[in-house]
């Protein structure tokens, strides 16, 4: 039986990102909402073999109101059975507290153009409107360039796998886009607003479209028990 395998010189496969954002409908029970991904939902993904970290984050600025990071691997974590046992069998909790979400943005992401390592306190976010050849080099050009910034601490674009990046039940089909998001991990709110800033003069990205968000709480893999 033959088998494909990388070569030596072949690129490390890039690590993947879920990237699940919403608002919450004004009517919902925020408190169970926040229970249910801080006490299961959480823990739940990150115990998926492949996943590394999942981390949750609030908005202080534009964009929607909660955001959550799952660090995978690679893409091959969101084909695995495992996963998709997951994502298809949801707990009675999951169902009723997706049901709540208002505006969900579910992307699943190759994550490129790293620039710094680690995680911040706060983060920027760029979703940008458009994607082209010449994108991964100016997003680690600019990496570069932010990392002489005092605050900085990590840099990464995010392009969504079209094939993985299915809608939640609450996401409207209809001119969904599946754009590039650039991101930026810093250690203080007002470094991660310059760092924002001068993102968003190279990028081009509009000010009302870059979110700032601070850092709820994290969970790695490696704290599993």
């Amino acid at each position: 039986m033959s088998h494909t395998v990388n070569s030596p010189s072949s690129p490390p496969r890039p690590q993947g990102m879920l990237f699940v954002a919403c608002d919450l409908d004004p009517a919902a029970d925020e408190r169970d909402f926040n229970r249910w991904y801080d006490r299961e939902h959480v823990e739940e993904r990150v115990r998926i073999p492949g996943f590394l970290s999942g981390a949750r984050y609030f908005s202080l600025e534009g964009g929607r109101k909660y955001l959550g990071l799952y660090l995978t691997r690679s893409l091959d974590a969101f084909t695995s059975d495992a996963y998709r046992a997951a994502f298809q069998r949801q707990t009675p909790w999951s169902v009723a507290n997706l049901d709540r979400m208002r505006d969900p943005m579910r992307r699943v992401c190759a994550v490129t153009a790293q620039t710094g390592m680690g995680s911040g306190s706060h983060l920027a976010v760029l979703p940008l409107a458009a994607s082209d050849d010449a994108l991964q080099a100016q997003a680690q050009a600019l990496g570069a360039a932010l990392a002489e910034i005092d605050g900085f601490v990590h840099a990464y674009l995010l392009t969504p796998d079209a094939s993985l990046s299915t809608p939640l039940p609450r996401e409207s089909p209809e001119n969904r886009r599946l754009d590039p998001i650039f991101v930026i991990e810093a250690g203080t709110e007002a470094a991660a607003r310059a760092l924002r800033a001068r993102a968003r003069e190279t990028l081009g990205a509009r000010a009302a479209d870059a979110w700032l968000m601070a850092l709820g709480w994290k969970l790695n893999a490696a704290d599993l028990r």
